[in-house]
């Protein structure tokens, strides 16, 4: 990978995020509702999210799984493209332009928790347009809710009653999960990859179904980091979601705040509040991302070690 290739990065990561909303957009929705509603003081209001589904299906149909979509498209192809640019070019930085060593925690860790760092700010205004976008809606559990006529009228709305800093409400909860998950997701995925590779690459099936078995691998180390990434940061996208949904000014922003009031509550169940939606997506999502991102890498002409 030299420096003229750099923005092929770029340009497979965000393919990567448009193959990342496509499939896990729906299991995300219903994560939002039961983070907003389950975790209220008053009681929960789906038994899981199942049942959950089931709602939005029944009053909303297919099209109530996809609420939020857009501003998810935006923020997710950016944030898809500037993270593993960004990761891409940093990890080549430390290395020093070797693309040809095993995996290290000293170079992976820094490479992506920097990336993550950055995509915050991108991700944190998109995501609270696409969360307050998707608790809206009928349903026979929750109240009827509809406050935005659409994703822009919801960006401009909370401009003009907050200023521009309340696009960034939740911003350090955004940018604890998007450093800390980064770093977990990468580590996981790039040991993975490598251990694999390393199994495999002797094998006659390999020799013979090359392309078959590099998709098989991003499906499995693709699929295992993003539920990597979720087991560890689940809680502050918990936070995160309350922070940027709720009407009350008054409510701490502060998400370890947050979660010591949820966790007094309901205990760590409710600081994991959407685990069943997320651990679904989590899997199919991030390998759609991983077999996206190596597919296009490879159209594109770059190099992996």
């Amino acid at each position: 990978m030299g420096e003229d290739s750099s923005y092929k990065h770029y340009v497979a990561g965000l393919l990567s995020g448009v193959s990342t909303v496509i499939v896990g957009h729906p299991f995300d929705t219903v994560k939002v509702k039961l983070q907003k509603h389950n975790t209220e003081a008053n009681g929960f209001k789906y038994r899981g999210g199942f049942h959950c589904t089931t709602r939005i299906l029944k009053t909303e149909g297919v099209r109530g799984l996809y609420r939020g979509a857009t501003p998810s498209f935006v923020g997710m192809a950016i944030e898809s493209s500037l993270v593993f640019g960004i990761y891409s070019q940093t990890k080549q930085a430390l290395q020093g332009g070797d693309l040809n060593k095993k995996p290290e925690l000293r170079i992976i860790i820094p490479s992506a928790a920097f990336a993550g760092s950055i995509i915050s700010f991108v991700l944190c205004p998109s995501e609270l347009v696409k969360c307050r976008m998707q608790i809206q809606g009928t349903d026979y559990v929750v109240p009827a809710y509809r406050k935005y006529s659409g994703p822009l009228n919801c960006a401009f709305e909370t401009v003009k009653t907050q200023g521009v800093k309340g696009l960034f409400r939740g911003g350090v909860a955004t940018l604890s999960r998007e450093s800390i998950g980064n770093a977990v997701f990468f580590t996981t995925y790039e040991y993975l990859r490598h251990s694999l590779h390393l199994q495999l690459k002797d094998s006659s099936f390999h020799h013979k179904n090359k392309n078959l078995v590099d998709v098989g691998i991003g499906i499995v180390s693709g699929g295992l980091g993003g539920l990597a990434y979720w087991s560890a940061v689940l809680p502050m996208d918990v936070a995160k979601t309350i922070i940027q949904t709720t009407p009350y000014k008054n409510l701490s922003r502060n998400p370890y705040k947050i979660l010591k009031s949820i966790y007094r509550r309901s205990g760590i169940r409710g600081c994991y509040t959407g685990l069943a939606p997320t651990v679904l997506r989590a899997f199919p999502a991030n390998a759609a991302a991983i077999v996206t991102y190596e597919a296009a890498s490879k159209l594109l002409g770059i190099v992996r070690d």
